[in-house]
């Protein structure tokens, strides 16, 4: 399954009408921002993966922290935490406030949603793409992995192509070009 759906089907769209009361959206309004930001963030995870202390910040993130509870638990997209774990994940994967502007203002054209919602809406979706990528990570045992960083890394890279591999067809690449075409249109 890839970080879009696990993100809209998380507690049968619970999380979604979650994020629709906190941002006074409605879902398909949520759903639509999601299918823009999520790609966005998909491609600076990806990016940031390609050296070895990019993977090996996400492998510790992933092990580290407790992100699966923004998939899990509603009242936890609530609360500055969430806020305060998406930016902090943010300035890891996409590097500066410019990037997560342009990120929104990019969402914003094709959502038609205002930006200024969009740009509180993403450390949240932010901090659900963590918790979809640890959630993804732990089932899949690859967290576990001990027996060489070699082996943890060859699993993650798996792990993180299939979940990136957004329309199913075994490929990221044709995924990644996509993300960035849209990002930079």
């Amino acid at each position: 399954m890839n970080v879009i759906d696990m993100i809209l089907s998380s507690q049968n769209g619970g999380q979604i009408q979650q994020l629709a009361r906190n941002f006074g959206l409605d879902e398909a309004q949520v759903q639509s921002a999601i299918g823009q930001i999520v790609p966005a963030l998909s491609h600076g995870v990806k990016k940031n993966i390609t050296s070895e202390s990019g993977l090996a910040s996400l492998s510790k993130a992933l092990e580290n922290g407790s992100h699966q509870r923004y998939l899990e638990q509603s009242e936890s997209l609530t609360g500055d935490q969430a806020v305060s774990d998406g930016n902090n994940i943010l300035g890891h994967i996409l590097g500066s406030k410019d990037i997560s502007r342009a990120v929104a203002d990019r969402a914003s054209v094709s959502t038609g949603l205002e930006s200024g919602v969009l740009k509180k809406m993403l450390p949240v979706v932010a901090s659900m793409m963590m918790g979809s990528l640890s959630k993804q990570a732990s089932s899949s045992g690859i967290l576990g992995e001990r027996s060489s960083s070699d082996d943890s890394s060859g699993g993650m890279l798996d792990m993180l192509g299939g979940m990136l591999d957004t329309d199913n067809d075994g490929s990221v690449a044709d995924d990644l070009l996509g993300m960035a075409s849209k990002m930079f249109r």
